[in-house]
């Protein structure tokens, strides 16, 4: 539980960024009036929790004392609904006020870069990739996030062999962290007319995003190559070298942009991208390394792992790390995955305080 000195400190900060807010705003450095606007927002928010956590309190004190001395049994009955939804309320804002901090994973806070690959079952796979992609790009929406599109590889059905994007917002990597690993899907595909039932499957890979204070790049461990952007089955879709290829020499990894208008813009993105992965190659690392804990947490799956079944003919989804159930498939695919995000959520704190 966070200490009377932390939510102290909290509040002089969010007077302090206010005061800075109003001193910048007036100027034209746009980037320092985002990044303060930014950490303004994500202060207040907690500031407004333990705000309400103290109404809470004090609301609850007072039915707690009506209880007693109340005779009447029908506002009796109601004080005490009232004391459960207020006491639940409680729990889920402690909850917020002590992941904020004493976060489970330093890395919460981050952006997040997501690449998603049909994996087996061709065109199906690829379908089923650009279904995944308007999923998070629908749950970011419903968050109030960003997306960006980085990259992509599209086929003539409208699927994705990959697509590569980035979600900014507050706390994406708390929420979508959980998405990394293999997603099956089995349902009658269009092109199916016997109506049977296939099976296919896509990777997701979920990374925190890495600034240069995170990963610093060599520019001698670059090789940079630039070309014509491509279109569906390798057509030149311009003539310009706009498109961007970056190998990174020690570790072997390749990165392609081509989604941007100039060959600068593809690059910035490529490097993006590079950091990002190479910072999930580190983060395996140390994680392998620690043999005394488990291997395979519920954060972080790996991209060989399947956590998802989407069984569309049952109306079925099958979380295989929660050994759960959960209906209504298409509701999921318009971006409503807070259930189930929550219920890995509740999950991954009961395994650390197991630990």
């Amino acid at each position: 539980m966070a200490s009377t000195k932390q939510e102290q400190e909290i509040r002089n900060k969010k007077r302090k960024l206010e005061e800075e807010l109003t001193e910048i705003s007036g100027g034209k450095n746009s980037g320092d009036l985002r990044r303060v606007s930014e950490e303004y927002h994500k202060i207040n928010e907690v500031v407004e929790l333990l705000d309400r956590r103290l109404i809470i309190e004090s609301e609850l004190k007072n039915n707690s004392v009506l209880l007693k001395s109340e005779n009447d049994s029908e506002l009796k009955l109601l004080a005490e609904t009232e004391q459960n939804n207020l006491n639940k309320e409680l729990t889920t804002i402690n909850e917020a006020i002590e992941e904020y901090f004493n976060p489970a994973d330093p890395l919460d806070q981050k952006n997040i870069i997501v690449e998603i690959r049909a994996a087996a079952g061709g065109d199906e796979s690829a379908l089923f990739a650009s279904e995944l992609f308007r999923m998070y790009a629908r749950y970011a929406e419903k968050h109030g996030w960003k997306t960006k599109l980085m990259s992509s590889s599209k086929i003539g059905l409208g699927g994705f062999k990959e697509v590569i994007f980035s979600v900014e917002g507050d706390r994406v990597y708390s929420r979508l962290k959980y998405e990394s690993g293999v997603h099956r899907v089995q349902r009658v595909p269009d092109t199916e007319k016997s109506g049977r039932v296939h099976t296919s499957t896509v990777t997701v890979v979920v990374m925190p995003e890495a600034d240069e204070v995170d990963v610093k790049l060599n520019p001698d461990d670059l090789e940079i190559k630039a070309s014509t952007a491509g279109g569906h089955g390798g057509q030149s879709v311009n003539t310009t070298y706009s498109a961007v290829r970056i190998v990174h020499k020690p570790t072997g990894l390749t990165v392609q942009c081509q989604d941007e208008r100039n060959f600068q813009q593809n690059k910035l993105r490529a490097l993006q991208v590079l950091r990002a992965r190479l910072l999930a190659l580190e983060l395996k690392k140390q994680q392998e390394a620690q043999s005394n804990k488990r291997k395979t947490q519920i954060g972080t799956g790996d991209r060989s792992e399947k956590i998802r079944t989407y069984n569309f003919p049952q109306d079925r989804i099958t979380d295989h790390r929660l050994i759960n159930n959960f209906n209504g498939a298409n509701d999921f695919m318009d971006g409503n995955l807070d259930e189930i995000i929550n219920k890995l959520k509740t999950a991954e704190r009961a395994e650390q305080n197991n630990q």
